[in-house]
């Protein structure tokens, strides 16, 4: 069964590129103009992924009010932030929201479809995988990362971060012990214009999630004006 895609773009010839192009790579694409339709789409069927723009409308800030709820209804559902806001404040509130990716516009459609596909992959791999069926997975540790699903785990609890975390994290735990620069950790994010601001959102949410797990989680250490180290317990 093709996996269903929600697109939400005020803009309806933006909105008409994307579910054609993205409808071609054979998913099922349901497209809203505003937060309400969407909303109401919600009702009806969750998607396996969802695009949104940030401004819907007359609401600046629509997008990330739809993804709070979202995200509420289904906490590990893939969430595509597609908007013309490239601010670093607006992204890092899109990926404190819990978003995998925060795309800027104009884009290539194809890329689109690309960060599609490998992000429900990912989902897809995720839902499949656990600790302890998983054989390939590298230890350090208390820690378990598998790189082919992009799951983490921590003292065999499972720990869901978005796919930029895990690539942080695999940089960071690469040489435990070391101190990993801002520069190679920004690399890893395989994103532009990204911040050490930006970074320390990311590890800030990383540690967090460890954290909830394991409430005693230290081993994530900053060190000052250059990046940070994985030290071992």
């Amino acid at each position: 069964m093709a996996k269903t895609i929600a697109i939400v773009e005020d803009d309806p010839d933006q909105r008409s590129n994307y579910r054609d192009a993205i409808t071609k790579k054979g998913y099922e694409v349901r497209a809203y103009g505003s937060r309400d339709e969407a909303l109401s789409g919600f009702d009806e069927q969750l998607p396996d992924l969802a695009i949104l723009d940030i401004i819907l409308g007359e609401e600046v800030d629509g997008g990330f009010q739809l993804c709070r709820d979202l995200l509420s209804r289904a906490p590990n559902l893939p969430v595509i932030f597609l908007t013309e806001r490239i601010d670093e404040i607006d992204k890092i509130s899109g990926l404190r929201l819990g978003a995998w990716d925060y795309l800027p516009k104009p884009i290539s459609l194809d890329y689109l479809a690309e960060r599609i596909s490998s992000l429900l992959r990912i989902h897809e791999a995720r839902s499949q995988d656990t600790p302890e069926e998983n054989t390939s997975a590298r230890q350090i540790g208390e820690l378990s990362l598998d790189e082919d699903a992009l799951l983490a785990s921590w003292k065999s609890e499972r720990i869901d971060l978005s796919g930029t975390e895990f690539r942080m994290l695999a940089k960071l735990v690469r040489m435990p012990g070391h101190a990993v620069s801002y520069e190679t950790l920004m690399n890893a994010t395989m994103q532009s214009l990204v911040t050490n601001n930006t970074i320390n959102t990311h590890m800030r949410n990383i540690r967090k999630k460890f954290e909830k797990v394991d409430p005693a989680f230290a081993c994530i250490k900053s060190e000052y004006g250059y990046g940070y180290r994985w030290s071992q317990p």
